[in-house]
């Protein structure tokens, strides 16, 4: 049975976040507020809890599940070729909604699905999913909703999808937007913006003016 919490309650808050993080240690999944819309999560270095991540959604490998971390200084155990123009968008924009998908270590050991040596990472400005963070490490997130379905921007429409295949969630109310995160690809030599959404392209160019767009 799923147990939900109400975060803007301080004792509730700190339960629920006990509570997830001892779920995500358990392997089992959790939704959880983000500055963009609700997210499900995993421990990202268990493949299986990731596996049901991905079931729950109903999604297959070929949509590999993004990694949220707590803080910028988590990126330097899990990424490498880290170019200086990424720390700058780093810099710029965490936390917020940008996501930077860069090569991964090699040596990690976990499996998010199909992403041929990459990772999509983000740190997002809220203080629910920032502490559970820190205290979990990074986490395999994907929007709280099945495959189809409009990304949920409330706890009732995530647990409405989700349900029971979830075990704890957390409830930070309505998220301030709907959009997405803008999605830039890191691992060449130019920055490649893969989805416009919560930051302009012309706001990342006065970071880094050299910003490509996939045609």
């Amino acid at each position: 049975m799923a147990r939900r919490y109400d975060c803007s309650d301080a004792t509730d808050r700190a339960t629920g976040l006990r509570e997830a993080t001892s779920a995500v240690k358990r392997g089992e999944l959790v939704v959880l507020p983000t500055d963009t819309v609700y997210g499900i999560g995993a421990d990202a270095f268990d493949a299986e809890a990731v596996g049901d991540l991905l079931e729950a959604k109903g999604r297959g490998r070929n949509m590999p599940s993004p990694v949220l971390v707590g803080s910028p200084n988590t990126l330097h155990g899990i990424v490498t070729d880290f170019s200086e123009q990424a720390w700058e968008l780093v810099d710029a924009f965490w936390p917020g909604a940008l996501t930077l998908v860069t090569r991964h270590q090699p040596s990690l050991n976990w499996d998010l699905g199909d992403t041929r040596g990459t990772v999509a990472v983000r740190m997002p400005l809220h203080p629910v999913a920032i502490e559970l963070l820190t205290a979990t490490g990074p986490m395999a997130v994907s929007s709280a909703n099945l495959t189809g379905h409009p990304s949920p921007q409330d706890c009732d429409a995530a647990q409405g999808m989700l349900g029971d295949s979830v075990a704890v969630y957390l409830d930070g109310g309505p998220t301030p937007a709907a959009v997405p995160s803008s999605i830039v690809d890191v691992t060449g030599k130019a920055p490649v913006l893969l989805r416009a959404g919560a930051i302009s392209a012309d706001e990342l160019r006065k970071v880094v003016p050299d910003l490509q767009e996939r045609n």
